[in-house]
């Protein structure tokens, strides 16, 4: 489940829509958590759906440390991709603000971590020399992922957060020893999805 305090907005025909946020959202806040409405579809499920459904699904999915396909219900869907995102993923199942974002500002996150299927090409982007997300790029980048969210974590008690209450009983002491102790004991390179042994 995404953030309330986001909205659906067109932005133009080269990207399409994004999400918004209507109100302040500050740095530490959890944007998104996977919750019981979100689908969880086996890959075998999704080869066998016609070419139509299943170019929609594989478009507005990310893949999971399993290889199951995560279609989210709501909104989640149409985050777009910034190299510079301001939300982040974690191996909880949520992600996290990792820097405030104020009304009107796009909700971004870095595809490199969702386990695409195949690699693409960004629109440029000032500050990174990176213009392509690839399958693999958990591997290369989960450590500056991880040091960016455990620096959000550290705001995490101090701001609001309307989804806590579907954090999974079993990420609930690992995100409270993150928040109170700046301990991250499961890196986001724990979700990478490795094909090379799941062929």
């Amino acid at each position: 489940m995404i953030h309330p305090y986001t909205e659906l907005r067109y932005i133009d025909k080269q990207v399409g829509f994004g999400v918004f946020a209507t109100k302040f959202i500050p740095k530490g806040t959890i944007i998104w958590v996977l919750d019981e409405l979100d689908q969880i579809l086996d890959p075998s499920y999704v080869a066998a759906l016609d070419e139509h459904r299943r170019s929609l699904v594989t478009k507005y999915s990310y893949r999971n440390q399993d290889g199951n396909y995560i279609l989210c219900w709501d909104l989640g869907r149409f985050v777009n991709h910034s190299f510079d995102a301001n939300c982040i993923g974690t191996a909880y199942e949520l992600e996290i603000a990792v820097r405030d974002i104020y009304p009107g500002e796009q909700l971004t996150d870095d595809y490199g971590s969702l386990n695409l299927d195949e690699p693409f090409d960004c629109i440029p982007e000032e500050g990174t020399k990176r213009t392509r997300v690839n399958p693999d790029d958990l591997l290369y980048y989960y450590k500056e992922w991880d040091k960016k969210v455990l620096q959000a974590f550290k705001y995490f008690n101090q701001v609001e957060q309307p989804l806590e209450h579907l954090i999974r009983p079993e990420y609930k002491g690992k995100v409270k020893m993150a928040a109170e102790q700046g301990i991250l004991i499961d890196s986001i390179k724990s979700i990478y999805y490795d094909r090379s042994s799941n062929e």
